[in-house]
């Protein structure tokens, strides 16, 4: 398959310039950029969704440049899409056959046969589900497996996949790169988007790299290194991907005594000290986002107590944590995270307005003041703050979530997953931000599925294991080994 030149605008605003890619059956090729780079308009273009301005298509021999999405999937293209466009009052089966339900002889729905092939997809992919259940019910990391199963029930020859593992633990990371160089070894080509190094160099032919909609680069994995990779992506060097700055860690500040919620954790207790990154490793169905929700107060617990400075508290509702000053970014952006109908700054502003109250009203000049403070100081690219959430890149829908919890002016912060699925570029910026916030001594609580994450950044490192507390690792004893040993295996505490 060629791409040649290939020039696409929206309203006026050029998004690709005369980009070209090749990707040949029996690989895996990489296309990497930082958001913005021009990669999900590339792929939209490819699948029929887009047509070019300029450019053309060439598959098998034959011209593809402006056909429908329909023609390009029966011509052998799928395409797994980073956020999920599932229906959620629908099965795991009904989602996975979707519009090509199979068909009993009188023209109904066999259900049977729907669940039967499902059942042996999961079972081919090692994902352990039920093909009934209630697609609403799952977690991130188990709509990212439906996705790839559908597509890969699509028989298709190309299959192109949109950071496919940026919600899931590393144990299902390891199993589906697996699966990507099966796949690549039957002679089906992968395109793959990844902000991953590991990924990149572990799995991959050959890169592609785009930025600001241009062409950079594409050549064979193995004659890049890493350094020259991300540079070529951000156009400068990021020597610091993981910029922990050293932090006067002070007084406890958070206090979890045998918190329990019944099927998801049991028995946890730790603290969290003023101006520590406290990361929170383990598999998933570790507990650990469970354990986040309960602390804000969106889970009632069955027994255990939490106290703040000494105090105990009782936070019935996330609005309770906070007043108290805990805030929280959520795992899912798009679901909790950001109100993608609402604009940029309404976004930004809406945990804080109270600040922006001058006697009985709002003064917008206040108003004005916060939201350019955040923008600025996540570097949010967008065309102004009028923005509609909903049509920013994932990256930058990450910074608004996190502007508008910092904007709240909370002295505990919690990140679920604060990096899932964005560029290099970005992941660096919020790891300055997060040391930035440690060092003027607030207390960050870090949940993260990428280890060098959890390496790179907390001071301490607390492990979860099917619900319980297996370890709590100082920095200096913390290593990849060492994390993975407590989070796939129980351990007993020492006192």
């Amino acid at each position: 398959m060629e791409m040649k030149q290939i020039s696409k605008s929206f309203g006026g605003v050029r998004a690709l310039e005369g980009v070209g890619l090749t990707l040949r059956r029996g690989e895996v090729h990489a296309l990497v950029g930082e958001n913005g780079a021009g990669k999900s308009t590339l792929m939209k273009i490819l699948i029929g969704l887009h047509a070019p301005d300029h450019g053309e298509i060439i598959l098998n021999g034959r011209n593809m440049t402006n056909v429908s999405v329909r023609d390009m999937q029966n011509a052998g293209i799928s395409m797994i899409f980073q956020e999920f466009n599932q229906v959620k009052t629908l099965t795991v089966m009904e989602n996975i056959y979707l519009g090509r339900e199979p068909k009993t002889k009188l023209g109904n729905v066999d259900y049977k046969k729907m669940y039967n092939d499902s059942k042996k997809l999961l079972s081919e992919l090692g994902v352990d589900l039920d093909p009934k259940t209630q697609v609403a019910d799952l977690t991130v990391a188990k709509h990212q497996l439906v996705e790839i199963v559908k597509a890969n029930s699509l028989n298709a020859e190309i299959i192109i996949m949109d950071e496919p593992t940026s919600a899931l633990s590393q144990k299902e990371v390891d199993a589906l790169l697996m699966m990507i160089q099966s796949m690549r070894d039957k002679g089906k080509s992968i395109l793959l988007i990844s902000h991953k190094m590991e990924e990149i160099f572990g799995v991959c032919d050959r890169v592609t790299v785009l930025r600001d909609g241009q062409f950079i680069h594409s050549g064979k994995v193995e004659d890049v290194t890493q350094r020259e990779l991300i540079r070529m992506m951000v156009d400068r060097d990021v020597n610091e991907l993981f910029p922990k700055q050293e932090s006067q860690i002070g007084e406890v500040v958070l206090q979890v005594k045998n918190l329990s919620v019944k099927g998801k954790f049991q028995d946890i207790s730790f603290e969290l000290r003023k101006g520590e990154i406290l990361g929170v490793a383990g598999l998933m169905g570790a507990g650990r986002t469970e354990l986040m929700e309960t602390i804000m107060g969106a889970r009632k617990p069955e027994q255990g107590e939490v106290y703040l400075r000494g105090q105990k508290i009782v936070n019935r509702m996330p609005g309770d944590a906070i007043r108290r000053g805990i805030a929280m970014v959520p795992e899912d952006r798009k679901k909790d995270g950001v109100f993608l109908k609402l604009s940029v700054r309404d976004n930004i502003l809406m945990s804080s307005m109270k600040k922006c109250i001058r006697g009985i009203a709002l003064n917008k000049k206040l108003q004005d003041q916060y939201c350019d403070e955040y923008e600025e100081k996540l570097q949010v690219k967008c065309s102004s703050s009028a923005q509609i959430c909903g049509t920013l890149s994932g990256g930058n829908q990450q910074k608004v979530a996190v502007s508008r919890v910092l904007n709240s002016d909370p002295d505990i912060i919690i990140l679920d997953e604060p990096t899932r699925g964005i560029d290099v570029k970005t992941k660096s910026e919020i790891h300055r931000l997060m040391s930035s916030l440690a060092c003027s001594g607030k207390a960050v609580l870090m949940v993260s599925s990428e280890l060098p994450e959890i390496l790179g950044m907390s001071d301490r490192v607390l492990v979860l294991h099917e619900g319980r507390l297996t370890g709590i690792l100082q920095r200096e004893e913390a290593t990849a080994d060492r994390i993975m040993e407590l989070a796939v295996k129980t351990m007993k505490l020492e006192a």
